[in-house]
């Protein structure tokens, strides 16, 4: 009878509250990801380049992500249209960078190997970058 009462008396236990053990978080290894940056001077060729990779990445059956379109870089140029005098007369260019970010979850070692072997016009520039 006394073991009724001091249950009685005692509060119920709180509910154990659901933690994340910090063991698990070390032993997870992170998603790698592909991060591909895609610049030309003329938004048309910038598209079919990234078209081509895209088709490329899809064939071996990758995760993609983008692409992206990121802003536009414009660099001015301001010149004098003649020498020593007539400084008031200038002549302004700009030069268009576009650009576009293209990512691939867990890439396989086939997709990475056909995008090494890809051929793409002479204006674009990639950076490849293992993230």
């Amino acid at each position: 009878m006394a073991t009724a009462k001091k249950a009685a008396t005692e509060k119920p236990a709180a509910p154990k509250t659901a933690t994340r053990s910090r063991s698990k978080k070390a032993t997870e290894v992170p998603a790698q990801k592909l991060r591909i940056k895609v610049r030309a001077y003329e938004h048309k060729v910038l598209d079919a380049s990234v078209k081509q990779i895209l088709d490329t990445a899809l064939r071996y059956d990758a995760k993609v992500a983008g692409p992206i379109p990121l802003p536009t870089e414009i660099k001015k140029y301001t010149v004098n249209r003649s020498t020593f005098i007539y400084k008031d007369a200038r002549e302004q260019f700009e030069m268009r960078i576009h650009k576009r970010v293209i990512d691939i979850l867990d890439p396989s070692p086939k997709v990475i190997e056909a995008l090494t072997n890809l051929s793409l016009p002479s204006g674009v520039t990639i950076e490849v970058k293992m993230i």
